[in-house]
């Protein structure tokens, strides 16, 4: 074996180590984090939860509102690829979508698999933004482009004449935004305990007849 070779082996290797250690991290930190809120999750109940050494946790991530930030990234867009919702190819895809109908449900179904991630640590940042500026700043600044994402879809409907009449692009996202929202999802899913199935339903038809006139 070459030298190159085992030098590309030995960093593959690393790399690979390295993801699972922040992978068994990252779900120690959901866990906690969900479980005790953001104030009440320390380091070190992470790194014991993750069974890693402090120092590791530290060298990670070496703030809290890194570790949450990662933890709440990879959440919302199911992977660790640096690439924000607005941008994924399925975003892309639904605002070209010929068909409103068609472009709504597929929000709907992107957005309630989101939540049903990400929805839960969402509302640990909501909680947390009273108490921590760090934490305030960066659950703005995920409502704004959560927004904006809705807007872009909302937007090409409106390119279409696709909105149901006396409805323009920024009300349709608001309402978007609104029906779509963590605080609603926590609310039917957690508190209700509705199921998934029974959810995307309510949410699909709900957003179409408010968007689009659908079954109206």
């Amino acid at each position: 074996m070459g030298e190159d070779v085992k030098r590309r082996y030995r960093s593959s290797k690393r790399a690979e180590s390295a993801a699972r250690t922040r992978a068994r991290i990252r779900e120690a930190a959901a866990r906690l984090f969900v479980e005790k809120g953001y104030t009440g999750t320390r380091m070190k109940e992470v790194a014991a939860e993750a069974g890693v050494g402090e120092r590791t946790l530290y060298d990670v991530f070496p703030t809290k509102v890194e570790l949450f930030g990662h933890t709440l990234g990879v959440a919302t867009v199911g992977n660790e690829d640096a690439v924000a919702v607005a941008d994924r190819p399925e975003i892309r895809a639904l605002r070209e979508e010929g068909d409103p109908a068609e472009a709504v449900t597929a929000m709907v179904v992107y957005a309630a698999d989101l939540l049903d991630r990400a929805g839960d640590l969402i509302m640990v940042s909501v909680e947390a933004a009273g108490a921590d500026p760090d934490m305030r700043a960066a659950t703005e600044a995920g409502a704004a482009a959560t927004h904006g994402v809705h807007l872009s879809l909302t937007t090409a409907l409106a390119a279409r004449s696709a909105l149901r009449p006396g409805l323009d692009a920024a009300d349709a996202a608001d309402i978007l935004y609104a029906l779509a929202s963590p605080h609603m999802h926590q609310l039917l899913r957690r508190h209700r305990g509705w199921p998934p199935d029974r959810y995307r339903a309510w949410l699909t038809r709900a957003v179409l007849h408010e968007l689009l006139g659908a079954g109206a």
